[in-house]
């Protein structure tokens, strides 16, 4: 049995359940590091358009500057904030799309493991539990109802001024957890010492205070 990491906490689960707020919240609360790994991908993805090419990608990515401002993830090219480009749902479909190739994974898993210190990270992803940080001392699969992260993102789009249709995101949601699930390049799914929580009926602070307390009874174990 591997030693587990207690300086990592990975958040994995499908597209919309409330990993990327859960994560930034844990960063900020213990003073962690915070991996959004569907920003690298979204900023690996926004590298491939512009080159069609894996290899020529992997160079444009590396010459992207990636920093944490305020516990947030930020992607910088050429000293232009380019972060909010990132969030658009155009470059989120592009991103889904390449994820699932070997290369693609391949190009960034180091990049990913990397930012893992003695300072603390919080891994928010996919596959971050499974494959990234099988070592994680603490690894959460978090879920939600799809009617319910469709319409988080809904709100989320709509304050961020982007015009979309609810039925349209449901939908989007449905094919995109289908293609996350069945790609057989490291699979949505939970790890097996992952903990499974349920965000449907929970704020982001009751969830919040759930994993914080998993979190200091993992630490307690070693």
């Amino acid at each position: 049995m591997s030693l587990k990491n207690n300086k990592i906490i990975t958040i994995d689960g499908p597209s919309a359940s409330g990993k990327g707020s859960l994560a930034k919240a844990l960063a900020k609360e213990l003073n962690f590091i915070l991996l959004d790994s569907g920003l690298l991908y979204r900023a690996y993805s926004f590298c491939f358009d512009h080159s069609q090419n894996h290899s020529l990608a992997a160079d444009l990515f590396s010459n992207l500057n990636i920093k944490s401002i305020d516990h947030e993830m930020h992607v910088f090219k050429n000293e232009k904030d380019i972060t909010s480009i990132l969030r658009n749902e155009d470059v989120a479909k592009s991103a889904s799309e390449l994820s699932s190739l070997k290369e693609t994974r391949e190009n960034l898993i180091s990049f990913q493991r990397d930012l893992a210190s003695d300072h603390g990270l919080v891994a928010d992803g996919r596959d971050m539990g499974t494959v990234v940080f099988p070592d994680a001392g603490t690894k959460i699969f978090l879920v939600a109802d799809v009617e319910v992260r469709a319409k988080r993102r809904f709100l989320e789009l709509q304050n961020a001024g982007q015009e979309v249709n609810m039925r349209d995101l449901i939908d989007d949601i449905r094919l995109r957890d289908e293609a996350d699930k069945d790609r057989e390049i490291s699979p949505l799914m939970p790890a097996d010492d992952s903990i499974e929580l349920n965000s449907s009926n929970l704020t982001p602070q009751e969830v919040l205070k759930i994993v914080l307390k998993i979190y200091k009874e993992k630490t307690k174990e070693v």
